[in-house]
């Protein structure tokens, strides 16, 4: 986020906080000079505070929540945390289900993905992109260029998708993996290079 945007954000914040400050005092019945007398703030500040024209500190809020007995957060109208997880519905794609684990389209994508028990020919291809591979439960067969690894539980890979390459089952189970791909430059790591000649 840019400095302007969090300026701006800022703003919008703390020109909620005098209505707020207002509706809270209220709803809890209570006038200046009441809250004025249980905070030991001055009316006229309290007053400049809720119409916008006295900026919030930590120092007048603070006793301002002790009166009302809120948290803080309820002045300032912090956010609320919205749920983390992360519901997506599996995609299958030539037989592997895929389940996405990213939210924003673009950028580094993570997959929780399943292939089930087959035999397959490898037929490695090329496309941009950086790829990382852990797997879960099962082995993965990974062909990378001159490589043709079996990959087990806890193990993991990352190699540069412009090397010819392939992955799947190895024919003896199903196998459960993480997959990250992301843009070219996004790199991860640990790496699995073709060995040098």
């Amino acid at each position: 986020m840019s400095g302007d945007a969090e300026t701006d954000q800022m703003d919008e914040v703390l020109a909620e906080v005098g209505p707020r400050l207002r509706r809270i005092r209220k709803e809890r019945g209570a006038t200046l000079a009441g809250l004025s007398e249980a905070t030991g703030i001055s009316v006229s500040t309290l007053s400049r505070l809720e119409s916008g024209l006295r900026k919030p500190s930590l120092e007048l809020l603070l006793p301002i929540a002790r009166a009302h007995q809120v948290p803080l957060d309820e002045l300032v109208g912090a956010p609320e945390v919205g749920d983390p997880r992360v519901r997506s519905k599996p995609i299958v794609r030539y037989g592997r289900t895929h389940w996405p684990l990213t939210r924003q389209p673009g950028g580094l994508q993570a997959f929780k993905v399943l292939e089930p028990q087959r035999s397959m020919a490898p037929e490695p291809r090329t496309h941009e992109g950086y790829e990382w591979l852990y797997v879960l439960s099962g082995r993965l067969r990974l062909v990378l260029g001159d490589h043709d690894v079996v990959l087990g539980p806890g193990e993991a890979a990352e190699f540069d998708t412009r090397v010819p390459h392939w992955f799947g089952s190895t024919g003896e189970g199903p196998v459960e993996f993480l997959s990250l791909f992301g843009p070219q430059g996004e790199r991860m790591h640990v790496r699995a290079r073709p060995a040098r000649s």
